[in-house]
């Protein structure tokens, strides 16, 4: 049977493709679900349709991102920390603390986009990248200082 997955199924394909997969499985898993349509002519108008809203949605998304991603460059983020001897940090910055940072200066993001490598352990200025989609990336900033 001929279907037109209506979400990304894994070992299967993604959104929009029309595969071949056996009735029993079409009719007792990926229908049910709400996964895939039988491909007729009809259902493949609706794709269209859908293809077209998801293309729209994904293109606001992306400029609301890049819109994002200015925002973050030109907003520098401090992280006060206690130091001993030789200006080294007690303790470790980490991804949690340059969300605390961000947080005070008004910008809400996810622990998860910020792609520290390893803890910071020493004061000074650092770029950390900022994974926001797939293809967009950002820099913050971050200033490591005394407290």
């Amino acid at each position: 049977m001929e279907v037109i997955l209506l979400d990304d199924v894994d070992k299967l394909g993604p959104f929009g493709e029309i595969v071949k997969v056996a009735d029993g499985y079409a009719r007792n898993y990926l229908l049910p679900k709400g996964l895939a349509l039988k491909a007729t002519a009809q259902s493949k108008k609706q794709l269209e349709i859908k293809r077209r809203k998801k293309q729209i949605q994904a293109e606001k998304e992306r400029e609301r991102l890049e819109e994002f991603v200015q925002l973050l460059a030109k907003t520098p983020c401090t992280v006060r920390k206690q130091v001993g001897e030789n200006d080294k940090l007690f303790g470790s910055v980490t991804a949690i603390d340059i969300v605390k940072g961000l947080k005070a200066e008004g910008i809400e993001l996810d622990k998860k986009l910020i792609m520290l490598k390893e803890p910071i352990k020493v004061l000074g200025i650092y770029d950390i990248p900022v994974k926001l989609h797939p293809e967009i990336e950002a820099v913050v900033k971050v200033w490591v200082v005394k407290d």
